[in-house]
């Protein structure tokens, strides 16, 4: 007997993920929170890797920081910045920019944080178009929007239109979401850097 395993957005954005990467990439998690992704990407390129992440929240550097140790991962090639994801562009090196492999958002606010404290339509837009250019060719952003909190809903239609209008030739989009919910269920958009 098969058990059957529940899908989740988040799932499917590491599987999209790690299918496009190798050990020694260079990813970002724009959107620390709780270090799940961070800990996801971390695995993913190896000690020859580099992750960044960025949060606003002490407290997200905190909990993201104790996770990694918690799992024995090594924090020399992981660099951790209380900073805006609107900002990353400005803060990453460089010789980085066009040379991401993999950019990950995870929308809303910090679980177990302060629920007033939530990412929003104009920074977030801002920080996907920074995404676009710090990505390398072949590169993925995925982006796990929650329409379903105060706030949520104006920040999904937000980013709706920005991946609706991205030049075909350049990328491709794809969005992965649940038809038959009963409440406004996360979802995931996927963007492909031809």
């Amino acid at each position: 007997m098969s058990k059957t395993r529940l899908l989740s957005v988040l799932n499917e954005a590491h599987r999209l993920v790690a299918d496009r990467l190798s050990t020694g990439d260079c990813v970002i998690d724009a959107t620390m929170g709780n270090g799940n992704d961070t800990l996801f990407l971390s695995r993913c390129v190896g000690i020859t890797g580099y992750v960044y992440g960025f949060d606003i929240q002490a407290e997200a550097l905190e909990h993201t920081r104790e996770r990694l140790v918690r799992e024995k991962v090594g924090l020399e090639q992981i660099v951790l910045s209380m900073e805006s994801h609107e900002h990353m562009e400005r803060i990453m090196p460089p010789s980085m920019h066009a040379q991401i492999a993999a950019i990950m958002f995870n929308l809303g606010y910090l679980p177990g944080g302060d629920l007033s404290l939530i990412t929003v339509a104009e920074t977030t837009v801002n920080a996907l178009n920074s995404s676009l250019r710090l990505l390398r060719s072949g590169g993925i952003l995925t982006i796990v929007i929650y329409p379903g909190h105060p706030g949520g809903d104006n920040e999904s239609q937000a980013i709706h239109a920005w991946a609706a209008q991205l030049a075909h030739n350049a990328y491709q989009v794809i969005s992965y979401h649940f038809l038959n919910a009963t409440t406004e269920p996360p979802y995931l958009i996927a963007v492909y850097k031809i």
